[in-house]
C-alpha cells in the first residue's frame, strides 16, 4: 500500500466537497476509499441502457455521502458488489 500511496494524497470521502471547493483536485494525484453503504437497484436510462447508483461513505462522517454512479463496462462488471465492500 505505501508503494501504491507513494506520491499521491488521501483525500477522505467526507472531505471531498470542501476539497472540491478549495482546491484544484485535477492538479493533484489524489485518491479516496469509501464503504458501499446503499446500493440503488439498477435502473435504466432515457436510451434505455442500465445503470446502478451506489452512496459511498468512509465511515468518518456518516451524514456525508457521495453518488458513484456506474454506467457501461464498469455497471456489468460491478454491479453484483455487495453493500459494505471498501
Amino acid at each position: 500500500m505505501d508503494r501504491k500511496m507513494a506520491n499521491r494524497k488521501l483525500i477522505r470521502l467526507s472531505q471531498l466537497r470542501n476539497k472540491l471547493a478549495t482546491e484544484n483536485l485535477e492538479e493533484i494525484d489524489w485518491v479516496t476509499f469509501g464503504v458501499i453503504v446503499k446500493k440503488v437497484t439498477p435502473q435504466s436510462s432515457n436510451n434505455g441502457r442500465t445503470f446502478s447508483i451506489w452512496r459511498l461513505n468512509d465511515l468518518r462522517d456518516l451524514n456525508e455521502c457521495v453518488s458513484l454512479f456506474l454506467f457501461g463496462e464498469v455497471h456489468k462488471e460491478h454491479w453484483k458488489t455487495d453493500q459494505g465492500t471498501v
